[in-house]
Protein backbone atom coordinates (compact mmCIF):
# COMPACT_ATOMS: atom_id res chain seq x y z
CA UNK A 1 0.00 0.00 0.00
CA UNK A 2 1.41 3.41 -0.89
CA UNK A 3 0.47 5.71 2.10
CA UNK A 4 2.67 7.45 4.43
CA UNK A 5 1.10 6.09 7.40
CA UNK A 6 0.36 2.38 8.04
CA UNK A 7 -0.34 1.22 11.49
CA UNK A 8 -0.15 -2.67 12.11
CA UNK A 9 -3.51 -2.12 14.23
CA UNK A 10 -6.38 0.66 14.77
CA UNK A 11 -10.42 1.12 14.75
CA UNK A 12 -9.46 2.35 11.34
CA UNK A 13 -6.89 1.49 8.03
CA UNK A 14 -5.50 3.70 5.36
CA UNK A 15 -6.23 3.48 1.71
CA UNK A 16 -3.51 4.85 -0.04
CA UNK A 17 -2.50 6.19 -3.23
CA UNK A 18 -3.26 3.11 -5.05
CA UNK A 19 -7.02 2.99 -3.51
CA UNK A 20 -8.03 6.29 -3.99
CA UNK A 21 -7.22 8.60 -6.91
CA UNK A 22 -8.12 12.24 -7.12
CA UNK A 23 -10.24 13.54 -9.95
CA UNK A 24 -10.18 17.36 -11.02
CA UNK A 25 -11.58 19.61 -8.06
CA UNK A 26 -9.98 21.21 -4.96
CA UNK A 27 -7.75 18.74 -3.86
CA UNK A 28 -7.03 16.96 -6.78
CA UNK A 29 -5.85 20.65 -8.60
CA UNK A 30 -3.74 20.85 -5.76
CA UNK A 31 -2.02 17.99 -6.04
CA UNK A 32 -1.54 18.10 -9.76
CA UNK A 33 0.26 21.61 -8.73
CA UNK A 34 2.35 19.89 -6.72
CA UNK A 35 3.20 17.79 -8.94
CA UNK A 36 3.55 19.78 -12.02
CA UNK A 37 4.74 23.23 -10.60
CA UNK A 38 5.65 23.19 -6.47
CA UNK A 39 7.74 20.17 -7.10
CA UNK A 40 10.10 21.63 -9.66
CA UNK A 41 9.81 24.77 -7.99
CA UNK A 42 11.40 23.80 -4.59
CA UNK A 43 14.26 21.78 -6.86
CA UNK A 44 15.14 24.97 -8.65
CA UNK A 45 15.99 27.05 -5.54
CA UNK A 46 17.63 23.89 -3.45
CA UNK A 47 20.19 23.86 -7.02
CA UNK A 48 20.43 27.75 -7.50
CA UNK A 49 21.41 28.08 -3.29
CA UNK A 50 23.33 24.83 -3.35
CA UNK A 51 21.78 22.85 -1.24
CA UNK A 52 21.64 20.38 -3.62
CA UNK A 53 25.04 20.71 -4.13
CA UNK A 54 25.63 19.65 -0.40
CA UNK A 55 25.67 16.07 -1.36
CA UNK A 56 28.19 17.07 -4.13
CA UNK A 57 30.91 17.90 -2.21
CA UNK A 58 30.67 21.11 -2.77
CA UNK A 59 31.13 24.34 0.49
CA UNK A 60 28.85 23.73 2.80
CA UNK A 61 25.33 25.93 1.85
CA UNK A 62 22.02 26.91 3.91
CA UNK A 63 20.89 26.75 7.58
CA UNK A 64 21.97 23.02 9.49
CA UNK A 65 18.87 21.06 8.27
CA UNK A 66 18.98 21.91 4.54
CA UNK A 67 19.49 18.47 4.10
CA UNK A 68 16.39 17.43 5.51
CA UNK A 69 14.09 19.89 2.79
CA UNK A 70 16.47 17.82 0.40
CA UNK A 71 14.66 14.90 2.01
CA UNK A 72 11.63 16.06 1.54
CA UNK A 73 11.37 16.91 -2.04
CA UNK A 74 12.63 13.12 -2.50
CA UNK A 75 9.48 12.65 -0.32
CA UNK A 76 7.29 14.78 -2.52
CA UNK A 77 8.96 12.73 -5.80
CA UNK A 78 8.08 9.32 -4.30
CA UNK A 79 4.34 10.03 -3.80
CA UNK A 80 4.27 11.92 -7.21
CA UNK A 81 6.00 9.35 -9.22
CA UNK A 82 8.27 12.26 -10.44
CA UNK A 83 10.67 11.10 -12.92
CA UNK A 84 13.45 12.57 -11.47
CA UNK A 85 13.36 10.82 -8.14
CA UNK A 86 16.49 8.19 -9.20
CA UNK A 87 18.77 11.08 -10.34
CA UNK A 88 18.30 13.19 -7.24
CA UNK A 89 18.89 9.81 -5.24
CA UNK A 90 21.87 8.59 -6.42
CA UNK A 91 23.04 12.24 -5.39
CA UNK A 92 22.04 12.05 -2.00
CA UNK A 93 23.22 8.24 -1.46
CA UNK A 94 26.78 8.72 -2.99
CA UNK A 95 27.48 11.17 0.02
CA UNK A 96 26.72 8.53 3.04
CA UNK A 97 29.41 7.11 5.00
CA UNK A 98 30.67 3.84 5.32
CA UNK A 99 28.95 3.21 8.38
CA UNK A 100 25.57 4.62 7.69
CA UNK A 101 26.04 8.63 8.95
CA UNK A 102 24.59 10.62 6.47
CA UNK A 103 24.89 14.60 6.80
CA UNK A 104 26.73 17.34 4.90
CA UNK A 105 27.57 19.62 7.82
CA UNK A 106 27.78 17.71 10.21
CA UNK A 107 30.90 15.13 9.13
CA UNK A 108 33.66 16.12 10.45
CA UNK A 109 31.83 16.97 14.13
CA UNK A 110 29.26 14.37 14.53
CA UNK A 111 26.63 14.93 17.79
CA UNK A 112 27.91 17.64 19.17
CA UNK A 113 24.85 19.73 19.16
CA UNK A 114 21.75 17.43 19.74
CA UNK A 115 20.01 20.62 20.80
CA UNK A 116 20.20 23.08 17.26
CA UNK A 117 22.28 20.51 15.20
CA UNK A 118 19.32 18.60 13.16
CA UNK A 119 21.07 15.29 12.11
CA UNK A 120 18.48 13.26 13.87
CA UNK A 121 15.66 15.30 12.42
CA UNK A 122 17.31 14.80 9.10
CA UNK A 123 17.98 11.09 9.19
CA UNK A 124 13.98 11.26 10.04
CA UNK A 125 13.44 12.66 6.76
CA UNK A 126 15.85 10.55 4.87
CA UNK A 127 13.58 7.52 6.29
CA UNK A 128 10.36 8.98 5.49
CA UNK A 129 11.27 9.96 2.02
CA UNK A 130 12.82 6.08 1.37
CA UNK A 131 9.53 4.55 3.24
CA UNK A 132 7.78 6.67 0.54
CA UNK A 133 10.18 5.42 -2.53
CA UNK A 134 9.70 1.78 -0.93
CA UNK A 135 5.82 1.73 -1.51
CA UNK A 136 5.44 3.43 -4.18
CA UNK A 137 7.97 1.97 -6.30
CA UNK A 138 9.54 -0.89 -4.30
CA UNK A 139 13.27 -1.53 -3.07
CA UNK A 140 16.33 0.61 -4.67
CA UNK A 141 19.73 2.59 -3.22
CA UNK A 142 17.71 4.50 -1.48
CA UNK A 143 15.75 2.58 0.62
CA UNK A 144 19.20 0.81 1.41
CA UNK A 145 20.89 4.10 2.64
CA UNK A 146 18.15 4.58 4.56
CA UNK A 147 18.07 1.26 6.49
CA UNK A 148 22.04 1.92 6.80
CA UNK A 149 21.08 5.54 8.59
CA UNK A 150 19.03 3.45 10.47
CA UNK A 151 21.25 1.09 12.35
CA UNK A 152 23.87 4.02 12.34
CA UNK A 153 21.17 5.99 14.82
CA UNK A 154 20.57 2.55 16.29
CA UNK A 155 24.27 1.79 17.33
CA UNK A 156 25.05 5.14 18.49
CA UNK A 157 22.04 5.59 20.72
CA UNK A 158 20.19 2.88 21.78
CA UNK A 159 22.02 2.90 24.79
CA UNK A 160 22.06 6.33 26.70
CA UNK A 161 19.67 9.34 27.47
CA UNK A 162 20.15 11.23 24.57
CA UNK A 163 17.50 12.56 22.10
CA UNK A 164 16.88 15.13 18.80
CA UNK A 165 16.12 18.41 19.54
CA UNK A 166 13.89 18.46 16.86
CA UNK A 167 11.82 15.22 17.10
CA UNK A 168 11.14 13.85 13.77
CA UNK A 169 13.11 10.49 13.68
CA UNK A 170 10.60 8.79 15.73
CA UNK A 171 7.87 8.55 13.11
CA UNK A 172 10.28 8.01 11.06
CA UNK A 173 12.13 5.19 12.88
CA UNK A 174 8.28 3.41 13.26
CA UNK A 175 7.27 3.82 10.11
CA UNK A 176 10.61 1.91 8.69
CA UNK A 177 9.69 -0.77 11.23
CA UNK A 178 6.26 -1.55 9.68
CA UNK A 179 7.86 -1.94 6.69
CA UNK A 180 10.61 -4.03 7.36
CA UNK A 181 9.93 -6.01 10.77
CA UNK A 182 13.07 -4.78 12.27
CA UNK A 183 12.47 -4.48 15.83
CA UNK A 184 15.33 -2.57 16.85
CA UNK A 185 13.93 0.31 14.85
CA UNK A 186 10.61 0.75 16.85
CA UNK A 187 12.57 -0.04 20.86
CA UNK A 188 14.70 3.23 19.06
CA UNK A 189 11.29 5.42 18.46
CA UNK A 190 10.30 4.04 22.25
CA UNK A 191 13.20 4.98 23.81
CA UNK A 192 13.08 8.61 22.30
CA UNK A 193 9.97 9.56 23.25
CA UNK A 194 10.27 8.16 26.71
CA UNK A 195 13.83 10.37 27.51
CA UNK A 196 11.39 13.55 26.83
CA UNK A 197 11.47 15.48 29.98
CA UNK A 198 14.18 13.29 31.45
CA UNK A 199 16.52 16.40 30.48
CA UNK A 200 17.56 14.72 27.37
CA UNK A 201 19.05 17.98 26.18
CA UNK A 202 20.45 21.41 27.83
CA UNK A 203 19.12 24.31 28.84
CA UNK A 204 18.25 27.03 25.99
CA UNK A 205 16.95 30.40 26.53
CA UNK A 206 13.66 29.38 25.08
CA UNK A 207 13.02 27.16 28.32
CA UNK A 208 12.72 23.30 28.61
CA UNK A 209 9.85 23.40 27.19
CA UNK A 210 10.90 24.29 23.81
CA UNK A 211 11.91 20.55 23.54
CA UNK A 212 9.23 19.31 24.58
CA UNK A 213 12.14 18.12 27.56
CA UNK A 214 10.19 19.59 30.59
CA UNK A 215 8.07 16.61 31.46
CA UNK A 216 7.63 13.32 30.35
CA UNK A 217 5.13 12.95 27.11
CA UNK A 218 2.92 11.05 29.72
CA UNK A 219 2.82 13.65 32.15
CA UNK A 220 1.76 16.04 30.08
CA UNK A 221 -1.72 17.68 29.51
CA UNK A 222 -1.67 20.19 26.74
CA UNK A 223 1.00 20.96 23.86
CA UNK A 224 3.48 23.18 24.65
CA UNK A 225 6.61 25.00 23.68
CA UNK A 226 8.08 25.18 19.84
CA UNK A 227 4.88 24.26 17.72
CA UNK A 228 6.09 21.74 15.14
CA UNK A 229 8.37 19.99 17.39
CA UNK A 230 5.56 19.47 19.64
CA UNK A 231 3.32 18.22 16.93
CA UNK A 232 6.17 15.93 15.20
CA UNK A 233 6.87 14.76 18.81
CA UNK A 234 2.88 13.72 19.42
CA UNK A 235 2.90 11.96 16.25
CA UNK A 236 5.85 9.54 16.90
CA UNK A 237 4.57 9.31 20.37
CA UNK A 238 0.87 7.87 18.75
CA UNK A 239 3.23 5.68 16.16
CA UNK A 240 5.00 3.93 19.03
CA UNK A 241 1.76 3.56 21.61
CA UNK A 242 0.07 1.74 18.30
CA UNK A 243 2.78 -0.37 17.59
CA UNK A 244 3.27 -1.46 21.29
CA UNK A 245 -0.39 -1.56 22.72
CA UNK A 246 0.50 1.30 24.97
CA UNK A 247 -3.00 2.50 26.14
CA UNK A 248 -1.43 4.84 28.55
CA UNK A 249 0.76 6.71 25.86
CA UNK A 250 -1.83 7.16 23.44
CA UNK A 251 -4.45 8.13 26.02
CA UNK A 252 -1.99 10.91 27.13
CA UNK A 253 -1.59 11.95 23.46
CA UNK A 254 -5.30 12.49 23.10
CA UNK A 255 -5.77 14.28 26.45
CA UNK A 256 -2.93 17.09 24.97
CA UNK A 257 -5.13 16.96 21.74
CA UNK A 258 -7.91 17.87 23.16
CA UNK A 259 -6.91 20.71 25.62
CA UNK A 260 -4.91 21.77 22.77
CA UNK A 261 -7.65 21.91 19.86
CA UNK A 262 -10.25 23.53 22.67
CA UNK A 263 -8.07 26.36 24.03
CA UNK A 264 -4.88 26.64 21.73
CA UNK A 265 -5.65 26.57 18.73
CA UNK A 266 -6.82 29.25 16.36
CA UNK A 267 -10.18 29.62 14.53
CA UNK A 268 -8.45 28.52 11.10
CA UNK A 269 -7.24 25.80 12.75
CA UNK A 270 -3.19 27.16 12.63
CA UNK A 271 -0.93 26.54 15.75
CA UNK A 272 1.47 28.58 17.38
CA UNK A 273 0.64 31.68 18.83
CA UNK A 274 3.86 33.19 19.98
CA UNK A 275 6.57 34.64 17.74
CA UNK A 276 9.12 33.81 20.32
CA UNK A 277 10.00 30.36 20.06
CA UNK A 278 7.44 29.35 17.16
CA UNK A 279 5.75 28.40 19.85
CA UNK A 280 2.18 27.85 21.63
CA UNK A 281 1.21 30.49 23.66
CA UNK A 282 -0.95 29.77 27.43
CA UNK A 283 -4.85 28.81 27.37
CA UNK A 284 -6.43 31.33 25.24
CA UNK A 285 -3.64 33.13 24.18
CA UNK A 286 -4.66 33.50 20.41
CA UNK A 287 -3.72 37.14 18.82
CA UNK A 288 -5.02 37.27 15.49
CA UNK A 289 -2.65 39.59 14.74
CA UNK A 290 0.20 37.76 16.26
CA UNK A 291 -0.62 34.33 15.71
CA UNK A 292 2.32 32.46 14.04
CA UNK A 293 0.43 29.61 12.81
CA UNK A 294 3.12 28.35 11.01
CA UNK A 295 2.41 26.43 7.55
CA UNK A 296 4.77 23.38 8.86
CA UNK A 297 2.75 23.18 11.93
CA UNK A 298 -0.36 23.05 10.13
CA UNK A 299 1.02 19.97 8.15
CA UNK A 300 1.75 18.44 11.25
CA UNK A 301 -1.36 19.17 13.10
CA UNK A 302 -2.79 17.48 9.96
CA UNK A 303 -0.51 14.43 10.49
CA UNK A 304 -1.47 13.80 13.92
CA UNK A 305 -5.06 14.02 13.34
CA UNK A 306 -4.73 11.59 11.04
CA UNK A 307 -2.77 9.01 12.73
CA UNK A 308 -5.09 9.42 16.17
CA UNK A 309 -8.16 9.16 13.79
CA UNK A 310 -6.78 5.81 12.49
CA UNK A 311 -6.22 4.68 15.93
CA UNK A 312 -9.56 6.09 17.36
CA UNK A 313 -11.65 5.94 14.39
CA UNK A 314 -13.28 9.21 16.41
CA UNK A 315 -14.27 11.61 13.61
CA UNK A 316 -13.49 14.70 15.55
CA UNK A 317 -10.04 14.05 14.29
CA UNK A 318 -11.45 14.21 10.70
CA UNK A 319 -13.34 17.39 11.54
CA UNK A 320 -9.29 18.55 12.66
CA UNK A 321 -7.93 18.16 10.08
CA UNK A 322 -10.48 19.51 7.56
CA UNK A 323 -10.28 22.56 9.31
CA UNK A 324 -6.06 22.73 9.27
CA UNK A 325 -6.27 21.73 5.55
CA UNK A 326 -8.86 24.11 3.99
CA UNK A 327 -7.74 27.36 6.00
CA UNK A 328 -3.97 26.96 6.49
CA UNK A 329 -2.74 24.54 4.46
CA UNK A 330 -4.57 25.48 1.32
CA UNK A 331 -4.01 28.92 2.49
CA UNK A 332 0.11 28.96 1.69
CA UNK A 333 0.80 28.25 -1.78
CA UNK A 334 -0.58 30.87 -3.95
CA UNK A 335 -2.17 29.85 -6.91
CA UNK A 336 0.54 29.54 -9.03
CA UNK A 337 2.46 27.39 -6.96
CA UNK A 338 5.40 29.88 -6.84
CA UNK A 339 5.32 31.45 -3.88
CA UNK A 340 4.02 30.63 -0.26
CA UNK A 341 3.20 31.63 3.27
CA UNK A 342 5.51 30.89 5.78
CA UNK A 343 3.30 31.98 8.43
CA UNK A 344 -0.44 32.30 8.71
CA UNK A 345 -1.94 35.54 10.65
CA UNK A 346 -5.54 36.11 11.54
CA UNK A 347 -4.97 39.68 10.56
CA UNK A 348 -2.74 41.69 8.81
CA UNK A 349 -2.69 45.48 9.90
CA UNK A 350 0.45 46.14 7.51
CA UNK A 351 0.08 45.43 4.08
CA UNK A 352 3.44 43.43 2.80
CA UNK A 353 5.60 44.07 -0.01
CA UNK A 354 5.95 41.50 -2.75
CA UNK A 355 9.14 39.61 -2.68
CA UNK A 356 11.26 38.82 -5.52
CA UNK A 357 14.27 35.96 -4.06
CA UNK A 358 14.97 34.34 -0.56
CA UNK A 359 13.01 36.12 1.95
CA UNK A 360 15.57 36.58 5.21
CA UNK A 361 12.24 36.65 7.48
CA UNK A 362 9.27 33.80 8.09
CA UNK A 363 6.63 36.73 8.36
CA UNK A 364 5.17 38.66 5.76
CA UNK A 365 2.00 40.09 4.73
CA UNK A 366 2.85 38.68 1.44
CA UNK A 367 3.84 35.10 -0.45
CA UNK A 368 7.46 35.02 -1.12
CA UNK A 369 9.42 32.58 -3.34
CA UNK A 370 11.68 31.32 -1.34
CA UNK A 371 12.67 31.61 2.91
CA UNK A 372 15.94 31.20 4.39
CA UNK A 373 14.05 28.39 6.39
CA UNK A 374 12.18 27.23 3.82
CA UNK A 375 10.45 24.06 5.42
CA UNK A 376 7.56 24.73 4.28
CA UNK A 377 7.50 24.68 0.52
CA UNK A 378 8.80 21.55 0.50
CA UNK A 379 6.46 20.20 3.40
CA UNK A 380 3.64 21.37 1.19
CA UNK A 381 5.05 19.36 -1.54
CA UNK A 382 4.98 16.21 0.26
CA UNK A 383 1.84 16.76 2.17
CA UNK A 384 -0.18 17.78 -1.62
CA UNK A 385 1.62 14.68 -3.49
CA UNK A 386 0.24 12.21 -0.51
CA UNK A 387 -3.41 13.49 -0.09
CA UNK A 388 -5.44 10.84 -1.75
CA UNK A 389 -3.77 8.81 1.31
CA UNK A 390 -6.46 11.19 3.96
CA UNK A 391 -9.02 10.83 2.20
CA UNK A 392 -10.69 7.55 3.21
CA UNK A 393 -9.83 4.73 5.35
CA UNK A 394 -11.63 0.68 5.42
CA UNK A 395 -13.12 -1.39 8.01
CA UNK A 396 -13.85 -4.94 7.27
CA UNK A 397 -17.21 -4.55 6.64
CA UNK A 398 -16.39 -1.16 4.35
CA UNK A 399 -15.24 1.92 3.01
CA UNK A 400 -15.22 5.61 4.99
CA UNK A 401 -15.17 8.55 3.67
CA UNK A 402 -13.82 11.51 5.53
CA UNK A 403 -12.95 14.05 2.82
CA UNK A 404 -15.54 14.68 0.72
CA UNK A 405 -13.61 15.34 -2.63
CA UNK A 406 -13.70 14.57 -6.45
CA UNK A 407 -11.96 11.03 -6.66
CA UNK A 408 -12.24 7.76 -7.62
CA UNK A 409 -11.98 4.96 -5.06
CA UNK A 410 -11.13 0.71 -5.19
CA UNK A 411 -11.30 -1.20 -2.71
CA UNK A 412 -12.07 -5.08 -1.96
CA UNK A 413 -14.64 -5.65 -5.10
CA UNK A 414 -16.23 -1.96 -4.49
CA UNK A 415 -15.25 0.99 -7.23
CA UNK A 416 -16.68 4.71 -6.09
CA UNK A 417 -16.33 7.58 -7.73
CA UNK A 418 -17.11 10.84 -6.00
CA UNK A 419 -18.44 14.05 -7.76
CA UNK A 420 -18.28 17.42 -5.95
CA UNK A 421 -17.64 20.94 -5.67
CA UNK A 422 -17.04 20.80 -2.23
CA UNK A 423 -15.93 23.16 0.15
CA UNK A 424 -18.29 25.79 -2.49
CA UNK A 425 -21.39 23.66 -2.44
CA UNK A 426 -22.76 20.83 -0.63
CA UNK A 427 -23.82 18.33 -3.05
CA UNK A 428 -21.41 15.17 -2.89
CA UNK A 429 -22.69 12.59 -4.96
CA UNK A 430 -21.48 8.77 -4.69
CA UNK A 431 -21.66 6.45 -7.75
CA UNK A 432 -21.11 2.83 -7.60
CA UNK A 433 -18.92 1.49 -10.59
CA UNK A 434 -18.42 -1.98 -9.58
CA UNK A 435 -19.38 -3.99 -6.38
CA UNK A 436 -18.95 -7.40 -5.08
CA UNK A 437 -21.46 -9.84 -4.47
CA UNK A 438 -20.74 -9.68 -0.41
CA UNK A 439 -22.30 -6.42 2.03
CA UNK A 440 -20.76 -3.57 2.38
CA UNK A 441 -20.75 -0.22 4.25
CA UNK A 442 -20.22 3.14 2.76
CA UNK A 443 -19.98 5.60 5.38
CA UNK A 444 -19.49 9.37 5.11
CA UNK A 445 -18.30 11.75 7.98
CA UNK A 446 -20.65 14.87 8.76
CA UNK A 447 -18.85 17.66 9.99
CA UNK A 448 -20.24 19.45 13.47
CA UNK A 449 -21.98 21.91 11.29
CA UNK A 450 -24.03 19.84 8.93
CA UNK A 451 -25.30 17.38 12.05
CA UNK A 452 -28.73 16.00 11.61
CA UNK A 453 -27.73 15.58 7.58
CA UNK A 454 -29.23 12.52 6.31
CA UNK A 455 -26.54 10.06 5.12
CA UNK A 456 -28.33 7.53 2.93
CA UNK A 457 -27.12 3.92 4.31
CA UNK A 458 -24.91 5.02 6.45
CA UNK A 459 -26.04 2.69 9.50
CA UNK A 460 -25.38 -0.64 7.87
CA UNK A 461 -23.64 -3.08 5.11
CA UNK A 462 -25.85 -4.10 2.14
CA UNK A 463 -24.99 -5.40 -1.17
CA UNK A 464 -24.66 -2.80 -3.36
CA UNK A 465 -25.44 -2.82 -7.58
CA UNK A 466 -23.32 -1.49 -10.08
CA UNK A 467 -24.81 2.08 -11.68
CA UNK A 468 -26.08 2.53 -8.03
CA UNK A 469 -25.94 6.61 -6.84
CA UNK A 470 -26.70 7.95 -3.77
CA UNK A 471 -25.80 11.85 -2.33
CA UNK A 472 -25.49 13.74 0.93
CA UNK A 473 -26.84 17.67 0.77
CA UNK A 474 -24.82 19.05 3.21
CA UNK A 475 -25.52 22.69 4.46
CA UNK A 476 -23.34 25.47 2.83
CA UNK A 477 -25.25 28.38 4.49
CA UNK A 478 -22.92 30.97 6.04
CA UNK A 479 -22.98 31.47 9.78
CA UNK A 480 -21.69 33.83 12.51
CA UNK A 481 -18.86 32.59 14.47
CA UNK A 482 -18.13 33.70 17.99
CA UNK A 483 -15.30 33.35 19.90
CA UNK A 484 -14.63 31.81 23.53
CA UNK A 485 -14.87 34.77 25.94
CA UNK A 486 -11.80 34.03 28.01
CA UNK A 487 -9.78 35.34 24.90
CA UNK A 488 -9.39 38.48 25.12
CA UNK A 489 -7.57 39.63 22.22
CA UNK A 490 -10.87 38.97 20.12
CA UNK A 491 -13.33 39.77 22.73
CA UNK A 492 -16.21 41.74 21.26
CA UNK A 493 -15.61 39.96 17.15
CA UNK A 494 -17.18 37.77 15.45
CA UNK A 495 -16.23 35.52 12.61
CA UNK A 496 -18.06 34.20 9.32
CA UNK A 497 -17.54 30.52 8.22
CA UNK A 498 -19.31 28.38 5.24
CA UNK A 499 -19.30 24.95 5.34
CA UNK A 500 -15.50 24.40 6.01
CA UNK A 501 -14.08 27.73 5.35
CA UNK A 502 -13.47 30.85 7.48
CA UNK A 503 -13.63 33.90 5.73
CA UNK A 504 -12.14 37.27 6.21
CA UNK A 505 -11.75 40.62 4.87
CA UNK A 506 -9.58 42.45 2.67
CA UNK A 507 -8.22 45.67 2.22
CA UNK A 508 -6.37 46.23 -0.60
CA UNK A 509 -3.91 49.69 -0.53
CA UNK A 510 -1.46 51.02 1.84
CA UNK A 511 -3.96 51.61 5.23
CA UNK A 512 -5.86 49.84 7.37
CA UNK A 513 -9.28 50.73 6.62
CA UNK A 514 -10.55 47.64 8.46
CA UNK A 515 -9.95 49.53 11.05
CA UNK A 516 -12.76 51.77 10.97
CA UNK A 517 -15.25 49.35 10.36
CA UNK A 518 -17.76 47.06 12.10
CA UNK A 519 -20.34 44.81 11.50
CA UNK A 520 -24.00 43.76 12.27
CA UNK A 521 -23.98 40.16 13.16
CA UNK A 522 -27.95 40.13 13.56
CA UNK A 523 -27.99 40.12 9.40
CA UNK A 524 -26.90 37.11 7.63
CA UNK A 525 -23.79 37.59 5.36
CA UNK A 526 -25.29 37.67 1.72
CA UNK A 527 -23.52 35.37 -0.82
CA UNK A 528 -22.06 35.84 -4.63
CA UNK A 529 -21.23 32.52 -6.37
CA UNK A 530 -18.38 34.66 -8.08
CA UNK A 531 -17.65 30.99 -9.63
CA UNK A 532 -18.60 27.26 -9.48
CA UNK A 533 -15.01 27.38 -7.06
CA UNK A 534 -15.51 31.02 -5.45
CA UNK A 535 -17.99 32.04 -3.64
CA UNK A 536 -17.99 34.98 -1.14
CA UNK A 537 -19.55 37.04 1.01
CA UNK A 538 -21.31 40.23 1.57
CA UNK A 539 -22.16 41.54 5.87
CA UNK A 540 -23.64 44.81 6.75
CA UNK A 541 -21.03 46.83 8.04
CA UNK A 542 -20.50 50.49 9.75
CA UNK A 543 -17.90 53.07 9.25
CA UNK A 544 -17.11 54.75 12.45
CA UNK A 545 -17.44 57.94 10.98
CA UNK A 546 -20.92 57.09 8.70
CA UNK A 547 -23.54 55.11 7.93
CA UNK A 548 -24.12 51.37 7.10
CA UNK A 549 -21.81 49.82 3.95
CA UNK A 550 -21.67 46.20 2.39
CA UNK A 551 -18.37 44.81 3.96
CA UNK A 552 -17.01 41.87 1.33
CA UNK A 553 -15.61 38.80 2.08
CA UNK A 554 -13.30 36.13 0.52
CA UNK A 555 -12.42 32.81 1.88
CA UNK A 556 -9.30 33.27 4.03
CA UNK A 557 -7.15 30.47 2.25
CA UNK A 558 -7.36 33.00 -0.96
CA UNK A 559 -6.71 36.61 0.83
CA UNK A 560 -3.50 38.27 -0.51
CA UNK A 561 -3.77 36.98 -4.08
CA UNK A 562 -4.55 40.28 -5.39
CA UNK A 563 -1.79 42.19 -4.21
CA UNK A 564 -0.75 44.12 -0.92
CA UNK A 565 -3.50 44.28 1.54
CA UNK A 566 -4.20 44.40 4.99
CA UNK A 567 -6.83 41.13 6.25
CA UNK A 568 -8.93 40.38 9.45
CA UNK A 569 -10.71 37.08 10.32
CA UNK A 570 -12.31 38.44 13.76
CA UNK A 571 -14.55 41.69 12.89
CA UNK A 572 -15.48 43.95 15.49
CA UNK A 573 -19.03 43.45 16.06
CA UNK A 574 -21.58 46.75 16.87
Amino acid sequence: MASPVIPSTGVLAPLGLDAVRLTPGFWGDRRELAREVIIEHCLEWMEKLGWVGNFRGGPSRGREFADSEVYKLLEAMAWADDPRFDELAAVVVAAQEDDGYLNTRWSGGRYRDLEWGHELYCHGHLLQAAVARWRTSGEGPLTDAARRAADHVCARFLEGTEACGHPEIEMALVELYRLTGIERYLEMARRFVERRGRRALADVEFGRSYFQDDMPVRSASVLRGHAVRALYLSCGAVDVAVETGDGELLAAVRRQWDRTVERRTHLTGGMGSRHWGESFGDDHELPPDRAYAETCAAVASVMLSHRLLLATGDARYADQAERTLYNVVAASPAPDGRSFFYTNPLQVRVPGRPAQGVNPRATGALRAPWFSVSCCPTNLARTFASLPAYVATETPDGVQLHHPTPCEIRHDGLTLRVETDYPYAGTVTVHVLEAPAEPRRIAFRLPPWAAGVYVPHQDRPRVWSRGETFAVELPMTARWTRPDPRIDAVRGCVAVERGPLVYCAESPGDEDRLAEISVDPSAPPIEHAIAPDRVELEVTARHLSGGPVGLGLLPYHRWGERGPATMRVWLPAG
